[in-house]
């Protein structure tokens, strides 16, 4: 292969990158902190992203906020250590998790690459924002806040037998006695009868 044809190949592989979806595009650089701010049906709460330590994960998140796909959305789910919220689990965690509107479900955006903690230095600790997953590079729309330090959901911890842990991407800074207030909201085992309506997440000007 002569010198101009490996250029001309290598220059096409730049710009293959460059097609990726939109929010693994090189963009212009975001600032170190973003707020967004999220209205339920039992009271506001404030959360502060890190775009810088984990971009993928809140590109991700804010394409959902900013689509309005959260509008309409609920808070599901409950995990708590009651000894009946979670009899199959050896690793016990504390945590609310949230879905987009069901009317949207269909149309949501791909599944993201997992920002594993080791690498952001973000760790599950009272108030942390986090992607809920099955498989790595699985998660899409839900996340889930922390109540409380949760170091098994970090990676290497053993709440997933993988190990790989969850992509941690900011924390809650105004409203946790909201969130405490959802998790212990009357629940059908994990299952939040009735969900908690999320009114509106938008970003904080």
């Amino acid at each position: 292969m002569n010198k101009l044809i490996f250029f001309c190949l290598l220059l096409w592989l730049g710009f293959s990158c460059l097609s990726a979806p939109a929010f693994a595009q090189a963009e212009k650089k975001m600032p170190n902190k973003i707020r967004v701010v999220m209205e339920t049906e039992l009271g506001k709460v404030e959360v502060e992203l890190s775009p810088t330590k984990a971009p993928l994960t809140v590109r991700n998140f804010l394409r959902y906020v900013d689509a309005g796909f959260y509008d309409g959305g609920i808070f599901h789910r409950t995990v708590t250590t009651k000894p009946d919220n979670q009899p199959d689990k050896q690793i016990k965690i504390d945590v609310i998790q949230a879905s987009i509107n069901n009317t949207k479900a269909k149309q949501g955006f791909a599944a993201i690459p997992l920002e594993r903690t080791q690498k952001t230095g973000l760790k599950h600790e009272d108030g942390t924002i986090s992607m809920a997953r099955s498989e790595p590079d699985s998660a899409t729309s839900d996340f889930f806040i922390c109540l409380g330090a949760q170091p098994e959901l970090d990676y290497g911890g053993k709440r997933n037998p993988d190990g790989q842990g969850f992509a941690a991407f900011g924390r809650v800074i105004k409203g946790m006695a909201v969130m405490r207030k959802i998790q212990a909201a009357p629940a059908q085992g994990q299952k939040l009868s009735p969900s908690i309506k999320i009114l509106q997440v938008k970003r904080k000007p």
